[in-house]
Order: structure tokens, then sequence, then C-alpha cells
């Protein structure tokens, strides 16, 4: 009988499937490798951006604790108002307004250099993370005191939602504080930059 190679031409066929499968199967398992890896990555970032919040908060408590003999309300010396701070409590990421033209995403307003924000050390962090804050009064005129600034002002309000939340006077003392219901809001931008090329922003308003 002549041998005619008809099962050895089926069976050829048959592994060039399995070997497209294979191949196909391995693109599908890397695919989701890389993207477990890449959403590992923005939560790794997202939760340095806290590292910008904190920062930008103890700022805040020690430019106020250091100058508590200046009513922010009305005073324009006071370093909340003005952009960039005042003294030793200069700042490159406060701005004593927030104004709709500093965009903060799109590359036409702060650029997030040492020029328009603030470093958060130790940088990188042990993630490999690198983050920045900028700091924004909720007023829509800058560099005037906060009575003169159109701000945007916190409520008197003692009870949030079945949480507490202290009132001004009860959580500063002196000079310098401001009387009951007129605390100045602040709007906190973390941006956080990490490998592959992962960014993450995150705000927090802060009275």
């Amino acid at each position: 009988m002549k041998q005619r190679g008809v099962v050895l031409f089926f069976a050829l066929i048959a592994l060039l499937v399995l070997s497209l499968a294979a191949v196909a199967l391995i693109r599908s398992v890397d695919t989701s490798t890389m993207i477990a890896g890449n959403i590992a990555f923005k939560q790794a970032a997202t939760a340095s951006g806290d590292r910008g919040v904190e920062a930008a908060v103890n700022w805040l408590a020690t430019t106020e604790a250091g100058n508590n003999a200046l009513n922010v309300l009305n005073d324009p010396a006071h370093p909340f108002n003005n952009t960039g701070g005042t003294g030793a409590f200069l700042n490159p990421g406060y701005y004593s307004n927030a104004s709709s033209a500093l965009s903060l995403t799109d590359g036409t307003g702060i650029q997030w250099t040492n020029a328009d924000s603030t470093l958060v050390l130790p940088d990188p962090d042990s993630s490999g993370n690198t983050t920045r804050y900028v700091i924004q009064r909720m007023c829509r005129t800058a560099n005037v005191a906060i009575q003169n600034a159109d701000c945007l002002f916190s409520g008197a309000l003692v009870n949030n939602n079945g949480q507490n939340i202290p009132l001004p006077q009860e959580v500063c003392m002196g000079a310098g504080c401001p009387v009951a219901g007129q605390t100045p809001q602040v709007r906190i931008t973390a941006r956080t930059t990490g490998p592959k090329n992962t960014v993450s922003y995150i705000q927090a308003f802060v009275y």
C-alpha cells in the first residue's frame, strides 16, 4: 500500500493550532500580569500621596503656631495672606488664592517643580515615589487679608453625620486665631509620580 502522509499533514495542522493557542495564552497572561502590576504601582502612588497631605498640614500648623501674634483675618503680613508665605515660612507651594487659571493637571499652570510646589522628603520614598504638594487658600483675591479676600469659610458646625468637629476657638488660642465660624478653607493637592510613569493626584480640604 502506498503511504500518502495524510496523518502527518493533519498532525502538523494540529501542532500549529496548539502552538498558536499557547502563544495567545502566554500573551494573555503577560497582559494580565502587566495590568496587575500597573494597578499596584498606581495604588502605591496614591498611598504615597498621603505623605503630601500630611506634610502640607504640618506646614500649616507650624506656620500658624509661629505667627499667632498676627491676626490672620485682618493682618496682610500673616504668611497665610501671601502667596509663597513670608519670612521664615516661605513656601513655593502655597497660594493665597485658588485661581481657576492655575491648572493643576494639564501642564498649563502648576508645573510641579521647585518653583511652584513643595517636595516631600525623603525623596524618593521606600516605594520609589516622588511626592509634591500645593496648598491653595480658597479665596478669590490673592495677597490680601482673609477678611478682604472673598474666601470660602467653614461653617460653625459641631456635629457632621455623627462626627464631632472641633470649632476654631476650641483648637486655637491667641490673638491670631479666627473668631467662631470664620476659618477659611484650604485645599491641598498632592501629586505623586512613581515607577513606569505612574502619576496620582489626591486632594483634601482642611480648615
